[in-house]
């Protein structure tokens, strides 16, 4: 792949300043710790939600908003982010892999949920296929943020279902009083015998300027299960098909067949190998900053692969009398350069600020066959955002900018079941907030232009998309808040949805795009109430949207090289659901706060007419006891998933599952310090868990019995 680092001087767009740092409910309670202001805006140093742009702190419209970070990130933290996240509410993840999972919030994922570093795309094409991994290394990460409601939607009609937006330090936002700082974490997995290191050194050049270097290594093994690894619906297929090759003599096929249904402990071909490596400069003066950064990330992983699929790459009669050539195992290899940058300047007046950010990537993936190159895919991207935040009057504010996102796709192969296309998209959008009294009233709108084009097919297609949301909110005291936020969304179709028409190995299915397609459009709206003090936050949201032109692929019940065809449709749908999370400090001796939490979350997702939305994650629900101190945290939870039986033509049901788990966090050498060991015991009753939004849970299940142990260090 042709590699081009390209400075970025030029942003056009909203950047992560519309991300609101509501307090956070996600955030197990934290005593009586105060909320971070812009002058303590530390990311060592707080555990909370931290947000780039203070302007929009604690704003309604954003009331499905949660992170993780600190020692959580660091306990939680997978080769993919995707698995990071699933404690939160709303979250799951496509758990495609070990080396590809990406976010499912409120049962949207892949074209419906943004995946951001710092406020900008990740460039990468994971969004077209829940076998391509996210470009993001968790343990280098100071938190991540998870956005849900109204007000995503000034990220893109892409974002219609939240973002997940994880913030690295590769473009330093302060200079550090010390000579260096460095941060670093170790990590062990007994699961797949996982072995990570990451660090990051920020040094200050001058009294304003900083240096920052980053890298990571991370490599792991066969993932062990509890149990089984084909479901059992798949394993009586297997022993069905070998009584059948046995009754013809076939003895060879019919073992083969016993195997993989007696097959259990270790999922073959689910080992990963990554590693990055960034670096970047800032200037941070009085007046502003401005920072560049460069990184490159590479990842190997395998691809679990579905017992009795089968597809042919060549025409018919290619095979000769010397017998079918089997095909090797399945993995992918890719690799991203990535050039990032961010710049920040004071203004006087009416507007506070102007923002710039902007990214570009060159992305490749190789899919392998055994030792054969199979299909590669590349993207070269660009993306840019640029805002004005306006100075606070009268209760009134606000920020209003514009964004540019460039995307060139191609993928070359038996298997590119998408042709070379390029996307561009151009939008504007404001967000306002006025306060009166005990009343919030905010507003946001945002207009896209997309062109979509295929050279090779002869097809452009242009779109213009409105959305809008309005959220008002009742705050009678400090430590209440109840609102409501309506929104209107627009999407344009992706070119995955619109030029499909080929074998997709990853989902098992032949796919079909519609080039006719037009704008997907959806009502949503989100009642909420929260509740909040030093010991007790509660937090209840309830969530409703109903879709025009739903884009989803369903199956036809045709086969195309021995796959199942699906047809990209458009179809009315309805998604509704609820998440409710609450932490309460009931004791407090010896220096310990001793806490409870839960999570709870459930959506029902139905196409008009059609039945049930495919892979919705099932009812949820997941309690802990906690106790904390300054040097020692010390935990147990239990999460319980229900039976997904609400399934789609061709789905399988999942079934319910309940996990176990511990860890404790010690600072041997006292808060301050800057060093914390940390040990966790995952799924420790080694039961078989399959998750519900998952292409792969009937022979690619969560892992079993994992202990794990990290060192993190901070000074």
């Amino acid at each position: 792949m042709r590699r081009t680092l390209l400075l970025v001087t030029s942003s056009l767009s909203l950047g992560t300043a519309l991300l609101a740092a509501t307090p956070a409910l996600a955030q197990r309670a934290q005593g009586s710790e105060a909320p971070a202001t812009e002058e303590d805006d530390d990311f060592h140093r707080n555990p909370g939600i931290i947000v780039t742009a203070p302007f929009v702190r604690d704003l309604s419209i954003l009331a499905g908003t949660s992170e993780l970070s600190g020692d959580d990130l660091s306990r939680e933290a997978r080769s993919q982010i995707g698995d990071a996240l699933t404690k939160l509410p709303g979250v799951s993840a496509t758990s495609f892999s070990p080396g590809a999972s990406r976010p499912v919030l409120r049962g949207f994922q892949g074209e419906r949920i943004r995946v951001l570093t710092d406020g900008i795309g990740t460039i990468d094409v994971s969004n077209t296929s829940p076998d391509h991994g996210v470009t993001v290394e968790p343990i280098i990460l100071d938190r991540v943020e998870v956005l849900r409601g109204p007000a995503v939607l000034l990220f893109g009609g892409q974002a219609v279902g939240g973002a997940v937006n994880a913030i690295d330090k590769r473009i330093p936002r302060e200079v550090p009083e010390e000579p260096f700082h460095l941060d670093a974490l170790a990590t062990y997995g007994s699961a797949a015998d996982e072995r990570s290191i990451g660090a990051s050194l920020d040094v200050p050049l001058t009294s304003k300027l900083v240096l920052h270097l980053d890298g990571s290594y991370r490599k792991s093994d066969d993932l062990e299960v509890g149990g089984f690894v084909l479901s059992p619906g798949l394993r009586a297929e297997q022993l069905e098909e070998a009584a059948e090759e046995r009754a013809e003599g076939n003895i060879e096929e019919a073992e083969e067949a016993e195997e993989l249904a007696g097959l259990r402990g270790r999922i073959p071909n689910t080992g990963t190998e990554t590693y990055s490596f960034g670096g970047g400069l800032a200037y941070i003066g009085e007046g502003g900053s401005f920072g560049v950064s460069g990184s490159y990330y590479n990842s190997l992983y395998g691809v679990p692969e579905r017992p009795g699929a089968g597809h042919h790459h060549g025409e018919e009669g290619e095979e000769e009398a010397g017998g079918e050539e089997e095909e090797g195992p399945v993995t992918i290899g890719l690799d991203q350069i990535k050039v990032d940058f961010r710049g920040e300047v004071f203004l006087p007046g009416f507007f506070e600020t102007l923002r710039l950010r902007a990214a570009y990537a060159d992305f490749k993936q190789t899919e392998f066959e055994g030792n054969e190159v199979g299909t590669v895919f590349t993207n070269e991207g660009l993306e840019a955002r640029m805002e004005l935040v306006q100075r606070e009057r009268g209760g009134w504010r606000g920020a209003s900018g514009v964004q540019y996102v460039h995307r060139d796709f191609s993928a070359i192969g038996a298997e590119a079941f998408v042709p070379p296309n390029t996307t561009d998209q151009v939008g504007i959008f404001t967000l306002q907030e006025v306060r009166s009294g005990s009343f919030e009233l905010e507003g946001a709108a945002r207009y896209d232009k997309v062109n979509v084009k295929s050279q090779v097919l002869g097809v452009e297609r242009d779109f213009n998309s409105y959305s809008f949301a309005l959220g008002l909110a009742y705050i009678p005291t400090d430590q209440l808040r109840i609102g409501v936020n309506l929104n209107r969304a627009q999407r344009a179709p992706a070119a995955e949805e619109l030029f499909s028409n080929g074998p997709h190995i990853a989902t098992q299915a032949f796919e079909i795009g519609n080039p006719d397609f037009t704008t997907e459009k959806s009502w949503g709206g989100e009642a909420y109430i929260r509740w909040s003090t030093p010991d007790v936050n509660l937090s209840l949201t309830g969530f409703y949207n109903r879709f025009d032109d739903f884009i989803i692929d369903v199956p036809t019940g045709l086969e195309e090289d021995d796959l199942p065809i699906f047809q990209f449709i458009q179809n009315d749908a309805k998604y509704y659901g609820i998440e409710a999370e609450a932490s309460v400090i009931f004791a407090r001796a010896g220096g310990f706060r001793f806490s409870a939490d839960g999570v709870a979350d459930y959506v029902h997702a139905s196409l008009d007419g059609l039945g049930p939305v495919p892979r919705i994650p099932p009812l949820r629900l997941l309690g802990g006891l906690e106790a904390q101190s300054d040097t020692l945290d010390l935990r147990a939870e239990v999460e319980w998933f229900d039976d997904q039986q609400r399934n789609a033509n061709f789905e399988t049901e999942t079934a319910g599952f309940t996990l176990v788990n511990a860890s404790a966090s010690w600072k041997p050498f006292g808060a301050s310090r800057g060093v914390t060991l940390i040990a966790s015991a995952n799924n420790i009753f080694d039961v078989v868990g399959r998750r519900a939004a998952s292409f792969t849970k009937d022979f690619a299940p969560l892992g079993g019995r994992d202990f794990r142990i990290s060192a993190k260090f901070s000074f």
